[in-house]
């Protein structure tokens, strides 16, 4: 699928562009917000950053299920390290270790980037 052309005038920004640093700094409230929002099982304030594919393809019933029924998803940690960056077209897969305040242990945390309506907008997050 090719990508559509800015309007006149528009400068298309593309997220892979960025440095290491500047996509850590978007990317870290972002997560932070996640975390913030499962563990308080708010499903709107959760969803607010996404991408409007990705919000349209999650199922609130299903996620509202999750919140109430994982302990990880209610019990994560703000103790969180960014482990790298990938890029890849027009996203950026930021990985980090996260924690959970009541299991032991440690998860593989993914979170997809990129910009949509030139604001930048989450494309897809789990844990593993």
């Amino acid at each position: 699928m090719k990508p559509i052309s800015p309007a006149r005038g528009e400068t298309r920004v593309n997220i892979i562009e960025k440095t290491d640093e500047e996509i850590l700094a978007i990317a870290a409230p972002l997560w932070r917000d996640l975390v913030k929002y499962s563990n308080e099982g708010k499903y709107g304030e959760f969803v607010r950053n996404f991408s409007n594919s990705l919000a349209l393809a999650m199922n609130q019933v299903v996620a509202g299920h999750q919140f109430a029924n994982s302990e990880l998803a209610r019990s994560l940690s703000e103790d969180v390290d960014a482990l790298g960056i990938i890029r890849r077209g027009e996203h950026v897969t930021v990985l980090y270790r996260q924690r959970s305040t009541k299991k032991p242990g440690e998860w593989l945390g993914r979170l997809v980037l990129g910009y949509e309506d030139a604001q930048a907008r989450i494309f897809g997050a789990s844990i593993f």
